[in-house]
């Protein structure tokens, strides 16, 4: 009898004849190319990090007052971010969209994909504890425009500085300008999205159609209903208490670049409010640069160098972008895990 055969042998159905052996697993293309270029960024960003981290001989210059009320301003940013999110999501649970938040934070600055991995896993966790996936997934679109907007408009307090003619290096205006244009776009997107429902479910077919293109299998329907269900919930809790939700948006960047602030001054340097925060805000907005994870190396180098254009000595930059990326980045990792492991305590993962 030959060892081999063409097809199935005698008995043996016609549906038996792939069934020889398991079948071969696709490599994750896309992934492995994520990967390379997220390695390739941070190799070229390496000399750039590696002279921050130098500068960790000078961490003694911050007395540990300075320490204590940077602690206390980042405790602040994740209470304002808590504020928003339990607003978008209609919530008044405090240790769901704490440790939720806070997992997701850790886990987008330990993978690169800009913000889209974080978002995904605070989705499941919210679904864990009871939230439905569309309404955690609208509120979590809107909390993020609502950061987004804030971010962008802090540069616009400043704009009447630049029409008055004061001198400012070309390259923190160019970022002024920039950030204005942005908070004109953000601010049309979300102005269109609350008040014209059929903005809403254009997009929802948009997406239904791009998701059902790319997975053929698992095909979504009715997602322009749901959204649009939605938006008429959160546009009805938003009208109520939108003032709390702007002022928590803002708060949220000002206790922020309130922290680095004192770090300039902390470590003896002599800071121009204005110019810093134009500083501040590039920075913020190369985090979410998402070739790296958290905009790692992106923000190290933005900052100091940005800091370099708003009159800080080099040696003061790297050594304020240091301290002030170990409270506003590296902290909070472990806060995330601990959070994740209460979490799990308390809300086991659906089926």
């Amino acid at each position: 009898m030959p060892l081999l055969q063409s097809g199935p042998g005698p008995g043996v159905p016609e549906t038996a004849r792939y069934e020889t052996g398991p079948v071969p697993r696709r490599l994750p293309w896309g992934r492995l190319g994520v990967l390379a270029v997220t390695l390739a960024c941070l190799w070229l960003l390496a000399p750039k990090m590696s002279q921050v981290f130098a500068a960790w001989d000078g961490l003694d210059r911050v007395h540990p007052a300075w320490m204590a009320a940077l602690l206390l301003l980042e405790g602040g940013v994740f209470v304002c971010i808590w504020v928003v999110q339990m607003i978008a999501l209609q919530s008044d649970d405090w240790f769901t969209n704490a440790t939720t938040q806070l997992a997701a934070n850790a886990f987008n600055r330990i993978t690169p994909g800009g913000g889209a991995t974080g978002l995904a896993l605070q989705v499941r966790m919210l679904g864990d504890a009871g939230v439905d996936m569309p309404k955690a997934l609208s509120g979590l679109s809107i909390q993020t425009v609502l950061l987004v907007m804030s971010l962008c408009a802090m540069p616009l307090a400043t704009l009447p500085a630049l029409v008055l003619g004061a001198h400012v290096p070309s390259g923190l205006a160019i970022g002024a300008w920039t950030g204005a244009a942005l908070f004109a776009v953000v601010a049309a997107l979300a102005g269109c999205f609350l008040s014209s429902e059929r903005a809403v479910r254009f997009l929802g077919r948009t997406t239904q159609a791009a998701h059902n293109a790319v997975r053929r299998h698992h095909p979504v329907a009715g997602l322009d209903d749901r959204l649009a269900s939605e938006r008429d919930e959160l546009v009805s809790v938003l009208r109520n208490r939108w003032v709390v939700a702007v002022a928590a948006a803002m708060g949220r960047w000002v206790l922020e670049y309130l922290a680095l602030l004192i770090v300039l001054v902390a470590i003896g340097a002599s800071p121009n409010p204005m110019l810093v925060l134009f500083a501040f805000v590039a920075a913020s907005v190369l985090s979410w640069v998402p070739l790296t994870p958290g905009g790692v190396g992106f923000v190290e180098a933005g900052l100091s160098a940005t800091l370099v254009l708003a009159g800080i000595p080099a040696p003061a930059a790297l050594l304020a972008t240091l301290v002030f990326r170990l409270f506003s980045f590296w902290l909070p990792l472990p806060a995330g895990a601990a959070a994740a492991i209460a979490f799990r305590r308390r809300y086991r993962p659906a089926a």
